[in-house]
């Protein structure tokens, strides 16, 4: 009799500590869909349009959108939104790649709310990789000419290694240091990351 309280004790605290099967305790964000101006207007493009002719367009707010709108004879041209120019939409930089990689790199971008074109707003495109990491040349520049013979300037981009070699040099007697001033200032020696300077 004394052991059933204790038996009973241990299976409440096993069904409440222990998570249910299939439950998840993870967050997502869900990001709101953009409303602005245009970017909330879903609208019935001619099907026999030219490519890049100006036509009249028919709009009513999406769905997802608060307070329903309808906009009737709306200028626009004829153009799916992955066709505008690099003028009126914005792309995602690229951040898994090397800047003297040749490749273009596949990224998310999005239409301007102001512009109206036919298909996904959000499309995917190819963009060449010149992302930064927010090194600066200017510094690196002047921690090289001031500072170089004890490699503060590898520090700063990174590069250990060189670095504590440059240290321990002296910055190679001077050789080291003056080379270093003029690879940093023809952009051969970058940050670790293989960033752009900013």
């Amino acid at each position: 009799m004394r052991r059933t309280p204790r038996i009973l004790t241990t299976l409440t605290a096993i069904l409440f500590f222990v998570p249910t099967i299939g439950s998840s305790t993870e967050i997502k964000e869900v990001k709101p869909l953009n409303c602005d101006g245009n970017a909330g207007l879903s609208c019935v493009f001619p099907k026999d349009c030219r490519l890049g002719e100006t036509v009249m367009v028919n709009c009513t707010t999406r769905n997802e959108c608060p307070n329903p709108v309808s906009k009737n004879n709306l200028e626009a041209v004829c153009r799916f939104c992955w066709q505008l120019p690099e003028a009126d939409y914005d792309c995602e930089p690229p951040t898994n790649c090397s800047t003297s990689s040749t490749k273009l790199q596949l990224t998310k971008c999005s239409a301007h709310s102001s512009i109206l074109c036919m298909g996904q707003r959000k499309f995917y495109k190819r963009v060449p990789c010149n992302w930064s990491s927010g090194y600066s040349w200017t510094k690196t520049m002047v921690l090289s000419v001031v500072l170089g013979g004890f490699g503060a300037d590898r520090f700063y981009l990174g590069l250990w290694k060189s670095a504590i070699g440059k240290l321990f040099s002296f910055g190679g007697l001077g050789v080291w240091t003056i080379l270093d001033v003029i690879l940093i200032a023809v952009g051969y020696i970058k940050p670790y990351d293989g960033s752009m300077y900013i």
